[in-house]
């Protein structure tokens, strides 16, 4: 079954209809080093932050633009991935009306502001090993279902989903189709960014958190058609971004080789780390992994979450979780702090 896309049809009304703020930053674009500006009240003594940042991000979005093969127009920027998530909620779920589809376990925000924006939470189970059940979601779809989240790199699992199953679901689904790619420059597949052109209902979030090493300076990446990006403009903070976060991610995003030789590292590190995990005899299980982490079932997973503690490790007990009973998710960490790891792990 394929659908027809309208994407006005999806859009709430009130933000349809909506005039965005504009400011002082958004009608005078220019800038020169001669330019006087006594044009957004700022405080007029230099110290390198007291002019307020480009509410659009343009310099980074330059950057990223040439780096993914997109448009500056098809990229929207927000402070962490969760305002940008929170931002779609915003523009396409008319509270206590809409409804959205999660697939647990999975990234735990998604279900937290479907609460805050009042919006019911369809869950739709992946299958005992950690695959899309496509039939079951296309059948909890109805005409409020306005997004379906898919996390890929799926977290805590850890796998990647098959892509054919997501081109069904995009093609079916009358929606957005949310792809949470996190974790993608950890993968060997290629990112649902370079289809773009190809489902109009597509939208990929990306981060600066993960591979990147810039969890601090909270930096969150859409991609999308430019009419999405054009809608969601409408809705976003004027200066969501501050002006050291853009300097910070412009740094990051100039150094790539570095990116990719901590990506290696981290990688290599999660090798190792699977082989020494399956010697022993307490963890039944070691989940591939496409991630930066590795999901462990194991025979007790509070009791192993104390001995570790104890040892000063901490690591993610995530048997609260469906599907994920007696689970550990571990993070990878430097080699050192991997061999560690390791140690402990045999003498508990």
């Amino acid at each position: 079954m394929t659908t027809t896309f309208n994407l006005e049809q999806l859009v709430r009304k009130n933000v349809l209809k909506l005039t965005p703020y504009s400011s002082a930053r958004d009608e005078f674009t220019g800038f020169k080093n001669s330019m006087i500006f006594l044009d957004a009240n700022e405080n007029p003594f230099e110290n390198g932050v007291n002019r307020y940042p480009d509410p659009q991000q343009r310099t980074v979005k330059d950057v990223l633009a040439i780096q993914k093969g997109v448009l500056d127009s098809q990229i929207l920027l927000g402070n962490g991935s969760d305002e940008v998530l929170d931002l779609i909620f915003r523009v396409f779920c008319e509270p206590k009306v809409d409804n959205i589809i999660t697939l647990p376990p999975t990234y735990g925000m998604y279900k937290v502001l479907a609460e805050i924006n009042d919006i019911e939470n369809r869950e739709v189970l992946l299958t005992e090993d950690f695959k899309l059940n496509t039939n079951a979601i296309l059948e909890r779809i109805d005409s409020n279902t306005k997004l379906l989240f898919i996390c890929s790199p799926n977290n805590p699992t850890g796998n990647i989903f098959n892509s054919q199953a997501i081109e069904t679901l995009l093609k079916s689904f009358n929606g957005i189709v949310v792809i949470d790619e996190a974790y993608i420059d950890f993968s060997s597949c290629s990112s649902w960014v370079n289809r773009l052109e190809e489902f109009p209902n597509l939208f990929v979030t990306q981060t600066l958190s993960k591979a990147y090493g810039m969890a601090g300076i909270r930096l969150g990446i859409c991609y999308a058609s430019k009419d999405i990006i054009g809608i969601i403009n409408k809705v976003k903070p004027p200066y969501n971004v501050n002006e050291l976060t853009q300097l910070k991610a412009l740094e990051r995003l100039d150094n790539l080789e570095l990116v990719r030789s901590e990506i290696f590292s981290i990688t290599e590190g999660k090798t190792k780390l699977f082989k020494a995990l399956n010697e022993l005899s307490w963890i039944e299980k070691v989940y591939p992994s496409e991630a930066n982490f590795l999901l462990l079932k194991v025979d007790n997973a509070s009791k192993r979450y104390d001995q570790l503690i104890q040892k000063g490790i901490v690591v993610r007990d995530r048997s609260s979780q469906p599907l994920c009973h007696n689970t550990l998710r571990i993070t990878i960490g430097t080699q050192g702090e991997n061999i560690k790891l390791i140690e402990v792990l045999k003498t508990i």
